[in-house]
C-alpha cells in the first residue's frame, strides 16, 4: 500500500480513508509518467528536501534554465550540483540519509506541483557511466559558464500531483541574475546579518 503507517493511522482517526485511498490509486506513481516527465523538463526550480541520519530535516531550492533536473529515464532524474558556500547542508544529509522528496511548481502557466520522492546518490563527475555520458560538467546559463563539481541521481520510489487549487499563479519579471558570482553585493548574502545587527 502506498502511504506511511502515519499517514494510515491518522486516515483512520480522521477517518478520511477513502479519499485517500482514492488519491493513491489515481494519483500515486512509483515511476514518471510521460505527463510528468514533460513537466520536469519544462521547470526552471525545484525544492529539494533532505534529513540527517536524526532525522534534522532542510529544505533547499536549486534554480537554472528550463531542465535543471534532467529526466534520465521514467524511474531516475538527475541535478546538477555546483560550487557554492562550501556548507553541503543537501549533500551532506544525503551523505548520512539517501531519502530525497523533491518538489517542483509551477507558478507561471498551470499552477501545477509535482512531488518526487526517492533515493538520491552523490556522483563524482569522474563517477559518472559511459551511458549517461550526456550529464555534461559544465552548465551555460545567462551567458555565464558554471562548472558542475557533481551530480545527485535519483531513484524514484514516488511520484505524484500536488493539486493546482492553493498555488497562486506568479508574472516573471526581468532580473539581472550574476549566476555563481561570489560578489556580497549581488548575492545580499548579508541581509539578515544586517537585521540581526540592527537588533530588529
Amino acid at each position: 500500500m502506498s502511504g506511511s503507517e502515519g499517514e494510515h493511522q491518522l486516515q483512520q482517526k480522521f477517518h478520511s480513508q477513502e479519499r485517500a485511498t482514492r488519491f493513491y490509486h489515481r494519483q500515486m506513481h512509483d515511476h514518471l509518467t510521460d505527463g510528468m516527465q514533460a513537466f520536469i523538463q519544462r521547470q526552471e526550480m525545484v525544492f529539494i528536501a533532505t534529513a540527517d541520519a536524526k532525522g534534522n530535516c532542510d529544505c533547499s531550492p536549486r534554480f537554472g534554465k528550463p531542465g535543471i533536473v534532467h529526466v534520465i529515464n521514467d524511474h531516475i532524474v538527475a541535478f546538477p550540483e555546483f560550487r557554492g558556500n562550501g556548507v553541503f547542508a543537501s549533500l551532506g544529509n544525503i551523505f548520512e540519509n539517501p531519502h530525497i522528496g523533491l518538489v517542483f511548481v509551477d507558478f507561471f502557466d498551470t499552477t501545477v506541483g509535482l512531488h518526487v520522492n526517492g533515493q538520491a546518490r552523490i556522483c563524482q563527475i569522474d563517477q559518472i557511466p559511459a551511458s549517461l555520458s550526456f550529464l555534461e560538467d559544465t552548465y551555460e546559463i545567462g551567458g555565464t559558464v558554471r562548472l558542475i563539481e557533481r551530480w545527485v541521481m535519483v531513484d524514484i520510489e514516488e511520484a505524484y500531483i500536488h493539486c493546482s487549487k492553493h498555488i497562486p499563479r506568479l508574472q516573471k519579471l526581468d532580473k539581472s541574475i550574476s549566476w555563481g558570482t561570489d560578489d556580497p553585493k549581488a548575492k545580499v548574502d548579508n541581509f539578515f546579518c544586517q537585521t540581526k545587527a540592527q537588533g530588529i
